[in-house]
């Protein structure tokens, strides 16, 4: 992996960050299921990683799983995020980060059957994205 285009210290990143946000983007913590707005949120636009502003998610491919966080089944393009094993929990899943903080996101699942172009889960923390509403012309 190529280093990442934004670095910071652990000091300034939680100098920018709340608590939470921290312990989610840079310690691969896990928010609560069901406490961010942004599972059931239709807002048309895009979504960026919170600690870079870096465009991750579009809602167009927003989708709603009913799994607490919101979902996505693919990102915005491939060199946005990167993947990494991740077997923490004595369970095998896939990591999702911010290729351009290396922040985490959340995880990325194939096979659970929802009706998507591409039968995956991005099961990102609400916490790690911030929406920026796409404007529409007057």
């Amino acid at each position: 992996m190529s280093e990442p285009a934004v670095t910071k210290s652990e000091a300034e990143w939680r100098a920018q960050l709340s608590a939470v946000e921290f312990h989610v983007l840079r310690e691969a913590g896990t928010e609560r299921p069901f406490s961010s707005s942004y599972e059931t949120e239709t807002t048309e636009g895009v979504y960026r990683c919170r600690a870079c502003n870096a465009e991750l998610f579009r809602s167009d491919t927003k989708f709603d799983a009913h799994c607490g966080w919101p979902a996505f089944y693919q990102p915005l393009a491939e060199d946005r995020v990167r993947y990494i094993d991740d077997s923490s929990l004595g369970m095998t899943r896939t990591e999702v980060r911010c290729t351009n903080c290396d922040s985490h996101l959340g995880h990325v699942f194939r096979g659970e059957g929802f009706d998507t172009p591409t039968d995956l889960r991005y099961c990102i923390n609400g916490v790690a994205l911030s929406l920026e509403a796409a404007t529409r012309p007057e």
